[in-house]
């Protein structure tokens, strides 16, 4: 029996106010409360999908932080490692919803709790039992005290013997490019699962996303990189190989959570011992299904669901289809 969990996320969550859907931001009147958070969001994944997820965060000690905290338990995650705090608010972001126009994505994170992130709330006892430890840039970005604690869970999680997963998640509104390059590039060399999209890979790293990918294979730490394209495939490569996955072809209700969505289903698949085939097929279907349903974490399903969707998916059944 495991003494921990299997999977360990730290970083931003937040209280997500979504407007409702297909009304722009700055018309609407209505929204529903949700979380949303890339290290959060993909332990609720992973929890769903039946893996023991722990998530290492901050929220205030308020309202919101109790609602954060309280629908991460609800997915079956992992938050006796999270803090509230008395003196900083939990983050807010605000955001509209369009499947077939930009999305407007409002943040308040400021002097927020998670901001205040730092080394001493990654201890050794937070990781112990872990297989992986998953974790954006987004999160090193935040602050220098979530910089420095985004270096020591690197270097904890290394002398626990997790494999360090790592989504570099650019979002140039924590940045400018030549930040997210100093910041990110070392962490991107020494992750041993890099799941990257390809303008990301581009940026941080020059060239072209697939000889960037094998750069980090041969320079770095990198077991395998998974390289999400422009035009959606997903591409797999390690030094054993290269296995292609094209997107399934589904209605997109709300593109937000995708990739995140994608890391819980290719580390679910990673967990349980499948090939890079089989985990970009899984992870490409859990993607599909989270685009179909507003909020980031609304589609995420449970393993089973997965698993009938994905044969639905590769059997040609449309989304019609009803599971009698």
């Amino acid at each position: 029996m495991t003494n921990g969990p299997e999977a360990v996320t730290c970083g931003e969550a937040m209280l997500l106010m979504l407007a409702e859907p297909g009304i722009p931001l700055d018309r609407a009147v209505a929204f529903r409360r949700s979380v949303a958070g890339a290290e959060s969001n993909v332990a609720q994944g992973l929890a769903r999908l039946g893996h023991w997820a722990r998530w290492i965060g901050r929220v205030g000690d308020d309202a919101s932080g109790e609602a954060v905290l309280a629908q991460l338990r609800a997915d079956g995650v992992d938050v006796s490692h999270a803090e509230m705090d008395p003196a900083a608010p939990t983050g807010l972001l605000l955001r509209d919803s369009h499947p077939a126009r930009p999305v407007d994505v409002q943040y308040h994170r400021t002097g927020s709790a998670a901001s205040f992130l730092g080394p001493e709330q990654v201890g050794e006892d937070a990781l112990a039992g872990a297989r992986v430890v998953h974790v954006s840039g987004i999160t090193p970005m935040l602050s220098p005290s979530a910089a420095h604690a985004t270096r020591a869970l690197f270097e904890r999680a290394r002398a626990a013997g997790a494999a360090i997963s790592f989504d570099p998640n650019v979002r140039r509104k924590l940045g400018t490019d030549h930040e997210w390059m100093r910041v990110v590039n070392p962490l991107l060399r020494e992750a041993d699962l890099v799941l990257a999209g390809e303008d990301e890979l581009e940026l941080l790293l020059g060239g072209g996303a697939e000889e960037a990918a094998k750069a980090l294979l041969s320079l770095g730490r990198a077991r395998t990189v998974v390289v999400k394209r422009r035009d959606l495939t997903s591409v797999a490569i390690s030094k054993d190989g290269q296995w292609t996955q094209p997107p399934f072809d589904v209605p997109v209700t709300d593109p937000v959570g995708a990739g995140d969505a994608f890391a819980a289903g290719w580390l679910s698949a990673w967990l349980r011992g499948l090939g890079p085939e089989r985990a970009l097929a899984e992870a490409a279907c859990v993607a599909a299904l989270v685009v179909q349903a507003p909020s980031d974490t609304d589609g995420l399903p449970t393993a089973a669901g997965r698993d009938r969707a994905l044969a639905a998916f590769r059997g040609g059944s449309g989304p019609g289809r009803v599971h009698r």
